[in-house]
């Protein structure tokens, strides 16, 4: 499937939103929420990743090839340290870490409502949205 899983435009998104008012009832603003949260893992695992693997922030210009493979091996041994490392520094400072979500908004052209698979995407997230409410 192509296209972007983004949030619903239009309702509360970020994290911080949720925390300072009413919690959400709304669908749209619960899949906002989960979708939000979610996103801020997935951000606080690329730092973890990108601190520990310095090779990441400045990939050399290797084949695109080489640069797959660098990421693979670097991703594989990330996750092995992670479930198998006692103590790791850099997992102890990602702890100590609260992101509240991403302070800018999400950009409108990551968004796209008329992209290819847009219509798929839709209905994807309109299935998660009711899976959320429990219907």
């Amino acid at each position: 499937m192509s296209g972007y899983l983004g949030p619903y435009k239009g309702e509360r998104y970020h994290i911080p939103d949720c925390r300072r008012g009413r919690q959400p009832t709304v669908p749209r603003e619960v899949f906002n929420q989960a979708h939000s949260s979610l996103r801020s893992v997935i951000e606080r695992t690329f730092g973890v990743w990108k601190k520990k693997w310095k090779i990441l922030k400045t990939m050399p210009k290797f084949s695109f090839d080489k640069q797959v493979k660098i990421v693979i091996a670097t991703m594989a041994l990330h996750n092995y340290i992670k479930r198998h490392a006692q103590r790791d520094r850099h997992f102890e400072e990602s702890k100590n870490y609260q992101n509240e979500g991403t302070e800018e908004e999400m950009d409108e052209e990551s968004q796209e409502t008329n992209g290819p698979g847009s219509q798929e995407i839709e209905v994807l997230r309109n299935q998660i949205t009711a899976s959320l409410m429990g219907d």
